[in-house]
């Protein structure tokens, strides 16, 4: 049986509470609803995103948002695959019911979405039958080598029943996805795509034990945002009594950073009812929402500014813009080049 080692310390009760306190903001937050769905949206785009991208993907948070709003773009047909995939992981993980047993059965379903069309058909949502390796692909350094893959079902399975088990349950949902996290990257169970599979995991484990935040929460941005202390952090207790405490204290600073940053966003737009007031439920993207902001302490804001500060193509700047005008929230002033700006419209 799994029975992770892990101590409490002053740091792990800090955070907790500072990611229970944010999570409730959220929860009790009075959002309209139009601002929900895009914070959602905004949510799903992140996390798919910057869980391809630890693992190399190239596109761009962008390109993403395009590929799952449905429309071509031009890129490796691999890249897109991977994109496609995961938001069927998280979709899948949405679909299952709240406070549910996890089985062996759904973490294999979650890698075959993962993989699917990328491995071979024995290979996604089946466990490896061969030695991997992990390591540098630019140096070359091997930096882990996971268990031999006759240990990989057993080990796996005393990970999914120790997740079932009352100690686990008594433990607090962020807790429970750290471990869990960590276990089957160390584990290292499939032939590829461990990585990914493991961060669905930790949100599976987030979502369905009493962790929602109405799926504002974008856990992989931070981590992928710091990799190299990612991968310092998982590698922290991969060998001699495989203590967890310094892996958790990282992966709840992670999740403390997350929330906080969407509790702010909503307390933002939760206190702001001058915009509900005068133009009812409208849905603003994050960069929209981030716009805005700029506005009320600068005034007025260009093409090439909102560039800038919501890092997007000139042409995504001035679609953005133009459907803040259309909505009545921004007045164009000037009529061509460098002389347009925007201002507030209330």
């Amino acid at each position: 049986m799994f029975q992770p080692n892990f101590k409490y310390t002053n740091k792990i009760v800090r955070l907790l509470a500072r990611v229970q306190a944010a999570r409730e903001v959220i929860i009790n937050s009075p959002l309209i609803p139009a601002w929900e769905k895009q914070l959602q949206r905004d949510a799903l785009i992140k996390q798919t995103h910057h869980t391809t991208s630890i693992e190399g993907n190239p596109l761009t948070l962008e390109e993403v948002g395009l590929i799952i709003e449905g429309k071509e773009i031009l890129a490796h047909e691999k890249d897109k695959k991977e994109v496609r995939n995961y938001v069927d992981v998280l979709n899948y993980i949405d679909s299952l019911p709240e406070n549910g047993p996890i089985t062996e059965e759904i973490l294999l379903e979650i890698h075959r979405l993962t993989a699917k069309n990328i491995l071979p058909d024995d290979s996604a949502g089946n466990y490896r039958k061969v030695q991997v390796i992990v390591g540098d692909p630019k140096t070359g350094k091997v930096t882990y080598t996971p268990p031999g893959p006759a240990k990989v079902p057993s080990l796996t399975k005393y990970l999914i029943e120790w997740l079932n088990t009352e100690d686990a349950l008594d433990l607090m949902p962020a807790v429970q996805a750290g471990i869990a996290h960590h276990e089957l990257a160390r584990i290292h169970p499939f032939v590829d795509g461990n990585g990914r599979t493991a961060r669905a995991l930790a949100t599976l484990v987030l979502t369905k034990r009493g962790f929602d935040t109405k799926r504002f929460f974008a856990l992989e941005e931070h981590y992928n945002k710091e990799r190299p202390s990612y991968y310092s952090a998982l590698s922290s207790a991969d060998v001699g009594d495989r203590d967890l405490t310094e892996w958790l204290e990282y992966f709840l600073f992670g999740i403390a950073v997350e929330i906080s940053r969407v509790e702010n966003t909503v307390l933002k737009l939760s206190s702001d009812r001058s915009m509900k007031e005068k133009f009812g439920q409208i849905g603003l993207s994050s960069r929209q929402i981030k716009a805005i902001e700029y506005l009320k302490e600068k005034g007025q804001i260009t093409n090439k500014e909102y560039q800038e500060i919501c890092e997007v193509s000139a042409s995504t700047a001035k679609r953005d813009l133009q459907d803040l005008v259309d909505k009545k929230v921004l007045k164009q002033i000037g009529e061509k080049g460098q002389s347009i700006h925007y201002v507030l419209n209330f």
